[in-house]
């Protein structure tokens, strides 16, 4: 089973050309039910069959796995098999007959403006490390970066004299986005007064450093905001894709577009960036409950 395993992974890379993140997201979930396959006694691929995928299925809700983590399951399987079967290593697909189960109407969580102020203002800006955390916050805040892209963006990727910056997102995808004077302001200060400390005379293009002078690693953001969000004293459940909602909420509740919020945020279908109306409707909700005389 590991080597059709390993011939899936060298074809998501070389033919479809997915990222790492992806492909290590589709290997994850294929290793877990490789696992599951081994502890029920079967070894090859052609011996599951939809009643095997069933079950796996109830095991993993036993085992309380979200319901997006099955459905991704699903969704990865359905890729897997399909291959299997164009190759010939096997003779019939077993998820033709499993439905993906529905997603759960789940709204992202979203900071309050205020909170955001309190998180922004966390940072020890006499720091090095909190003049650049801030200029992290601040980037992710005002441009809706997932936090792949922010640990990638590039020296060369700064446009700030035209108030831009270019990434790469999902599917290898380039996208411009527009970036405000405040965040502006705090690359060129963690530029003047942190990068080249960090840096240590060493070569590097990445804009964001950790204390090597090399790039920050995704985890190590996630550490960061962790520890300013109890600093802040937020009790929200904050990782960094909250402050990528946050931005989409904040600019749709101030008069964006939907299709503007689609582009900022590299979203290929507008049906993604739709669940921010919900967002924005339960804030439009809220302030009429909390405003309005007779509500």
């Amino acid at each position: 089973m590991y080597s059709e395993v390993k011939d899936y992974l060298h074809y998501l890379v070389i033919e479809r050309g997915l990222s790492d993140n992806t492909i290590k997201s589709y290997h994850q979930d294929i290793k877990g039910f490789i696992n599951y396959l081994k502890d029920n006694h079967i070894n090859e691929f052609k011996k599951v069959d939809s009643k095997t995928i069933l079950d796996y299925m109830k095991y993993m809700k036993d085992c309380g796995k979200a319901r997006n983590s099955i459905i991704r399951f699903v969704s990865t399987m359905k890729k897997f098999f399909k291959y299997l079967q164009r190759y010939h290593f096997i003779i019939e697909d077993p998820m033709v007959n499993v439905d993906t189960p529905k997603s759960a109407n789940h709204l992202p969580d979203v900071l309050t403006m205020k909170e955001i102020d309190k998180l922004l203002a966390v940072p020890d800006t006499n720091d090095k490390y909190g003049i650049r955390d801030r200029a992290i916050l601040e980037v992710m805040y005002a441009t809706g970066l997932r936090v792949s892209e922010v640990v990638n963006l590039k020296m060369d990727n700064l446009h700030l004299d035209m108030g831009i910056i270019q990434t790469i997102g999902k599917g290898d995808k380039e996208r411009i986005i527009p970036i405000g004077s405040q965040a502006i302001k705090w690359i060129y200060t963690y530029m003047e007064n942190s990068r080249n400390l960090l840096l240590k005379r060493r070569h590097c293009d990445y804009l964001f450093l950790n204390a090597h002078g090399s790039g920050l690693s995704r985890q190590s953001i996630w550490q960061k905001l962790k520890r300013y969000v109890g600093l802040a004293g937020i009790k929200k459940k904050v990782t960094p894709h909250t402050l990528r909602h946050s931005f989409a909420t904040h600019i749709l509740e101030n008069g964006a577009d939907l299709r503007v919020v689609q582009e900022l945020l590299g979203h290929s279908d507008i049906s993604t960036t739709q669940i921010y109306t919900h967002v924005s409707h339960e804030h439009l909700n809220k302030a009429f409950d909390d405003f309005h005389p007779h509500a």
